[in-house]
């Protein structure tokens, strides 16, 4: 009764096996058969998840500060024509978006120094990847995408934020600088990413 039968593979399961995933030699056949894709998965080289966590770093980063730059720019633009003396004063909106671009820039350059120089020649399979490989590898994946999450939506908050500014002072002159403490607090909200992000990429090298 506690026997547990593993169902049926289909011919479109077992032709993973040797639909070029084990003819490498990197996955083991038994252990495809057995696990199948959480075996595929699992055997991911690390360093296709670092490579992953940079990109993402820097492509959501820039993101945000694009969609941040759009909502503050469309708005500044529409307003200053009534208004052309709330143009000088508003690029400052302008440059808290560019800073999110930034932070991910730096964030990325830290976790490619982290990256090493394309892998051990001397593991061949999977089973030969060892713990160190895979802290480094997860541990800058998710660093990046915690640094490149908090930049989107950094971006987008001081974007929000810098076209309702840009709104208010054209109305009236003294809500500039009250919209401008919201601003900064709205920005440091990427900076807290990279802090963390940091801190999460310290102990991760590959050997």
């Amino acid at each position: 009764g506690n026997l547990r039968h593993s169902p049926a593979r289909s011919e479109g399961d077992r032709s993973m096996s040797t639909y070029g995933v084990a003819d490498s030699g990197w996955v083991n056949i038994t252990d495809l058969e057995k696990d199948g894709w959480g075996e595929i998965i699992g055997c991911v080289n690390p360093q296709s998840w670092a490579a992953l966590g940079i990109g993402l770093s820097i492509g959501l980063s820039v993101v945000g500060a694009a969609w941040g730059i759009l909502l503050t720019g469309a708005s500044l633009v529409g307003a200053s024509v009534k208004s052309p003396r709330i143009r000088s004063k508003n690029l400052i909106s302008i440059i808290f978006c560019e800073a999110v671009a930034i932070y991910g820039v730096i964030m990325s350059i830290i976790l490619i120094s982290k990256y090493g120089t394309g892998g051990d020649p001397e593991v061949l399979t999977c089973r030969q990847i060892t713990e160190d490989m895979y802290f480094a590898g997860y541990g800058i994946f998710w660093a990046g995408v915690t640094v490149g999450l908090s930049n989107l939506f950094c971006g987008i908050c001081v974007g929000v934020t810098g076209s309702g500014c840009a709104l208010a002072h054209a109305q009236q002159e003294s809500m500039f600088v009250k919209m401008l403490i919201v601003e900064i607090f709205g920005s440091a909200l990427g900076l807290f990413g990279v802090i963390v992000g940091i801190i999460m990429s310290t102990d991760t090298a590959f050997p």
